[in-house]
């Protein structure tokens, strides 16, 4: 089962941004924070290439893997999958926006669908060897989120859930994008506090805006459980994670530079390559390493030439590396 402790700061699952190269890069910054997996759908995991869509660096834990769906029978054959593979939690995901996932009944749709939420929830637990948790938004479309999120929370935790991630926003269905949906629906931070003084006996960690450790610390002295980052966990690494496990878990091991993490990149992306894979499949997640630093521009630019190139190997980080370097001299 995993560690709620892991829980105090998480990475939310984001689709087509962490894989296993953004994971790996994120656990060299952060031994502590829990990772979580893009959504998989459980049709693809029963149907589909299994290695590929769930196998993982052992580097990788504490990790989660998220499914989608809403088939109770597809579920419990994903979870079993999914143990076989060693995650430390299964997610379900009841949050995703986008139409793909409508049509396919899972997803954010889903909060229109508690009673089947719970027996899905209840299948994969009585399957999973580990804990089965859910993402999920505070409502959707014309939906009152102070009226459906407790009752959500309430008929999923009777079926044994007891750990939420609660996106502070609702999900517009009807007339949003998804990544509309990921801005325009106003933040309510206050009703997702309200839950966890309402079901104390509930791990609820918060998701939706959160940008800097500073806030993600308010959250937690405010009383949530934990707090997921997402796109800030992307796009400013080195800020969210690097003094993560000091200032969120109290670990005092010095952290990390930037610029060691790079480097301990360089035996992981040769491993990548003499296994068939390409440059730029692991350093399209290391754009935003130097974010905020000089030369940051130069490391960008200089990976964004030349990763793709044919050939290209760990020089071209090196070389990267030297934009960076060079400017803090």
């Amino acid at each position: 089962m995993t560690e709620n402790q892991s829980h105090r700061l998480s990475v939310a699952p984001m689709m087509d941004w962490t894989d296993r190269h953004c994971r790996y890069l994120h656990r060299l910054m952060s031994a502590r924070a829990l990772l979580y997996s893009e959504m998989v759908t459980a049709p693809a995991v029963i149907h589909g290439d299994r290695d590929r869509l769930l196998a993982y660096d052992m580097a990788e834990h504490p990790v989660a893997l998220q499914l989608g769906g809403s088939d109770p029978a597809e579920l419990v054959q994903a979870t079993r999958a999914a143990a076989d593979y060693g995650y430390d939690e299964i997610n379900l995901n009841v949050g995703c926006p986008s139409d793909r996932v409508q049509s396919g009944c899972f997803g954010a749709v889903l909060m229109e669908r508690p009673a089947l939420v719970a027996e899905c929830v209840a299948a994969m637990i009585a399957a999973s060897p580990v804990e089965v948790t859910v993402k999920c938004r505070i409502g959707v479309d014309d939906q009152v989120p102070e009226e459906v999120l407790p009752a959500f929370l309430e008929t999923v935790s009777a079926a044994g859930v007891s750990s939420f991630s609660i996106h502070a926003r609702k999900a517009w269905l009807q007339g949003l994008s998804p990544k509309e949906n990921r801005d325009i629906p106003p933040l309510d931070y206050a009703l997702v506090h309200a839950m966890k003084r309402d079901f104390p006996h509930l791990h609820l960690s918060i998701n939706g805006g959160i940008t800097t450790l500073a806030e993600a610390q308010a959250h937690l002295a405010a009383g949530m459980d934990g707090v997921m980052i997402g796109r800030a966990a992307y796009h400013t690494p080195a800020e969210i994670l690097l003094t993560a496990d000091r200032d969120i878990f109290g670990d005092m091991t010095p952290p990390k530079t930037a610029d060691r993490v790079a480097r301990e990149m360089l035996p992981y992306i040769e491993a990548h390559l003499v296994a068939g894979g390409r440059l730029h499949q692991v350093t399209r997640h290391m754009l935003g390493l130097f974010a905020g630093r000089p030369g940051t521009r130069g490391w960008k630019r200089y990976l964004s030439e030349n990763a793709h190139r044919d050939g290209a190997g760990p020089e071209v980080v090196e070389r990267a590396l030297a934009e960076v370097t060079q400017r803090a001299a």
